[in-house]
């Protein structure tokens, strides 16, 4: 049984302190929400703390789940931040999905203070976190990653290390750029079969055994079809994901020329009203036929 602090019991986060918890470590919560954190409790136990340097102060792991660049900063360096409490020797582990930058930086920052930390965004959906199937690259040293691994088993399928500080982050970059390319032809393959007057699962049995078949399209070309797209995972946070793919694009000197298109769609998936739709949303900008 490890001594684990968790930050961050949102739609990803609460599922993975969940499943530690079933796991039988000794967790510490906190979140924003103090009701959302209590209400975990109440259901799964543990304990509840007053900031993040409350929840981490006899933590031997702490792990965050948070949302932006900001956030990460807020719950690591601020004036009730982790980091001012966490023991020499400690784990952090962040599944943030946020900009290289700041993994750096706090790469910097933890081993300065005699910390281990790993950059560990996560690939799954709020699905995988509920199921335990979380596909998780991780950035950091050896050791740290070492020493993280069996903790995030608990809710992970696939564990990869990617290599130093920040290439976590730089792996899930990639991720999503692929992720919305796949999207997006999908969108065009369901809206072109729907105004061929086709008969749409007759047209996913016959691809989906071939060079077209995805993870997308195994779980997403059904549900567009019926206009549903409630599955956690909203457009505006892939706007903010391809925000820093593009950031660490120019600072790497590559181009992103489709991905900058389909970006471009999703704004206008937003502007329909749609920022909190799943991001196979997309297809809702082209017309049925």
């Amino acid at each position: 049984m490890t001594k684990i602090a968790f930050i961050g019991l949102g739609v990803m986060g609460g599922p993975m302190a969940r499943h530690l918890k079933q796991a039988g470590h000794d967790l510490t919560v906190y979140n924003r929400s103090r009701a959302k954190a209590e209400k975990w409790i109440e259901v799964y136990g543990g304990a509840l703390a007053t900031s993040p340097a409350d929840a981490a102060k006899d933590a031997e792991v702490v792990i965050s789940c948070v949302g932006t660049d900001d956030d990460l900063s807020g719950v690591t360096l601020g004036r009730d931040g982790a980091f001012s409490t966490m023991a020499k020797g400690s784990l952090y582990i962040d599944h943030t999905t946020v900009s290289a930058r700041i993994a750096r930086q706090l790469g910097v920052e933890a081993k300065s203070r005699g910390l281990m930390i790993v950059d560990a965004p996560v690939t799954g959906g709020q699905a995988g976190a509920e199921n335990g199937t979380l596909s998780i690259m991780c950035g950091g040293t050896e050791a740290s990653v070492a020493a993280a691994s069996p903790i995030i088993t608990a809710y992970s399928k696939r564990i990869v290390h990617v290599g130093g500080p920040g290439t976590g982050q730089i792996t899930k970059m990639c991720n999503q750029i692929a992720f919305a390319g796949i999207i997006q032809s999908l969108s065009e393959a369901m809206r072109f079969a729907q105004s061929a007057e086709l008969d749409v699962e007759k047209v996913y049995e016959a691809i989906s055994g071939g060079a077209a078949q995805s993870w997308q399209m195994d779980n997403r070309w059904a549900t567009m079809a019926e206009d549903r797209f409630d599955f956690g995972f909203a457009v505006d946070w892939m706007r903010k994901d391809l925000g820093l793919a593009f950031e660490e694009a120019r600072a790497v000197g590559a181009t992103l020329p489709i991905t900058a298109i389909i970006d471009q769609f999703y704004a206008d998936v937003q502007h329909m009203g749609g920022g909190r739709l799943d991001t196979s949303a997309i297809v809702k900008r082209l017309p049925k036929g």
